[in-house]
């Protein structure tokens, strides 16, 4: 836990699987490029109640952490992030009114003031929101506590979704990060 605590930067990439959404998590090299996973994800698409669980690789043998929506289907649903053990880490949860022209998320960590998440550019923001291309178009969030950058998730142009994370706070939990980046490809588009 020291380790991951201690990053700065991560990358989040999408594999193309059919039927369900995986996801990759490596610590990022100075250089930008991909360094040692952190953390596998699989999720089924269209799943009923939101459940995602990160391991320590794709045999999916050791979980690192969970995210999972308190309700069924709503679009403004709470999701809880519980460590390895279960234990609750922090929260997340999308403010469905502002988002309908960018997007917004509010995220809690115990020992915390609370954390805003949202789009940095609102015109990229509604153009996402009319596009047929909407899922080619990136998107950057900054998220905040009270006004001061904590971390940032900006979507790469490719063939497959990647993400790179930047987390200047040494307070916030990684693992609270990683959960809320891999979110934001799983439900973004909601």
């Amino acid at each position: 836990m020291n380790q991951l605590q201690s990053l700065t930067h991560i990358t989040v990439r999408q594999r193309l699987r059919l039927g369900v959404n995986q996801y990759e998590v490596n610590a990022a090299q100075p250089d930008g490029s991909e360094g040692p996973l952190l953390a596998f994800a699989q999720q089924k698409r269209l799943a009923f109640k939101d459940e995602v669980t990160l391991y320590t690789d794709d045999t999916k043998q050791y979980p690192v952490l969970r995210f999972k929506a308190r309700q069924a289907i709503d679009l403004g649903a709470t999701y809880d992030v519980y460590d390895a053990s279960g234990q609750p880490i922090g929260l997340f949860r999308k403010d469905f009114g502002k988002s309908l022209t960018r997007s917004t998320w509010h995220m809690e960590q115990p020992g915390l003031p609370p954390i805003v998440g949202q789009e940095r550019n609102a015109t990229l923001g509604v153009l996402r929101r009319v596009s047929d291309t909407a899922q080619m178009i990136p998107y950057h969030f900054d998220f905040t506590i009270n006004g001061t950058p904590v971390f940032s998730v900006d979507k790469r142009f490719g063939l497959r979704d990647r993400y790179s994370v930047e987390i200047p706070d040494r307070n916030l939990d990684r693992r609270l990060v990683i959960a809320m980046a891999v979110a934001l490809d799983a439900l973004q588009a909601r």
